[in-house]
């Protein structure tokens, strides 16, 4: 495996602080006592940022524990609400959103419900996902693509793989809700994780049937995904569609993948094999790629090969 430097962009070394030298020049002494000033004026910005958020959603929630309040300030609902979706506290989501519904000038919106139900999905609660969605047919709102998909991920990322076919099942005898390629990469990615290879190729059936193409996402998903469970002869199968498909082309994310696959698992031949390709086809290694190498060569005893790609990336990233 040949290590590539070419020209390398100078990326300065305090960026990524790798190295700390242990003789302290007055110079460097005065950035440390700057940096240190910025960290901690930086961490109270963010602190009170946090305290501010806090506040704004235990003032929306304990409002919404009572029938008098239908007359908020729009704003400091909407913003609670956001907050809380970023946070994932989906029972103060909840709570709000209940509030928001309650208000004089409440319109129904899918989007505030798909990014409910993805939230939902995340913190495992795919029965409240359920009851929101009743709830948002209640509001007289039609499901489009982003809810349907969101419900289909709820369900998916909880292993009721059934509940999400049955979803994408409602989507294609639907007028305009028709599954597209964002949808069926949510559940491949999880029959993946739940290691239920033999839907995937039913998956990929039913795409084709439908004519909806495999995008690049949805090869790095098979490829990251056949290559975390080892399977990879599945693997560079994928990856030799990919290629051979014409319209979609490996990545840096394809790289990381398959040279992350074969070296998590001590398969070091293949590994730089693959290096060395992807490399060929025009990819250039990232940090994350070189951060691969060196845990690879060290949980496998190569501590001169890991010594070397450390060598090559302090002159490669650190050097002025």
């Amino acid at each position: 495996m040949e290590l590539r430097l070419g020209n390398p962009p100078k990326l300065r070394l305090s960026s990524f602080k790798v190295i700390s030298s242990s003789k302290e020049t007055p110079d460097s002494a005065s950035n440390s006592k700057s940096q240190t000033l910025q960290f901690r004026k930086l961490s109270k910005k963010v602190l009170s940022r946090i305290l501010r958020t806090e506040a704004a959603i235990k003032a929306i929630e304990k409002k919404a524990n009572s029938s008098k309040y239908k007359n908020l300030w729009p704003k400091a609902v909407l913003e609670a609400l956001s907050d809380a979706i970023k946070q994932n506290r989906w029972e103060s989501a909840l709570k709000i959103f209940d509030l928001l519904r309650q208000q004089h000038w409440y319109e129904p919106r899918s989007q505030t419900y798909a990014k409910l139900l993805v939230m939902l999905g995340k913190c495992k609660q795919p029965n409240q996902a359920s009851l929101l969605f009743e709830t948002m047919l209640c509001d007289g709102l039609r499901p489009t693509v982003d809810v349907y998909t969101a419900l289909v991920g709820a369900y998916a990322f909880n292993g009721l793989v059934d509940k999400a076919f049955s979803i994408v099942e409602d989507m294609k005898s639907s007028d305009n809700c028709k599954p597209d390629a964002f949808t069926y990469s949510i559940l491949i990615k999880y029959c993946l994780k739940l290691r239920h290879f033999d839907m995937i190729g039913l998956i990929l059936e039913e795409m084709s049937h439908l004519g909806i193409e495999c995008s690049t996402v949805i090869y790095n998903i098979l490829i990251d995904g056949y290559g975390k469970v080892k399977r990879f002869e599945l693997m560079e199968n994928s990856l030799a569609d990919m290629i051979q498909s014409g319209k979609c082309c490996p990545d840096i994310f394809t790289f990381n993948s398959v040279v992350g696959a074969y070296g998590g698992c001590g398969r070091i031949n293949e590994m730089e094999k693959w290096f060395d390709e992807f490399q060929l086809m025009g990819l250039k290694p990232d940090i994350m790629t070189y951060n691969i190498l060196i845990r690879s060569y060290g949980n496998s005893g190569l501590y001169q090969k890991m010594g070397s790609v450390m060598e090559f990336m302090e002159k490669r990233f650190f050097s002025h």
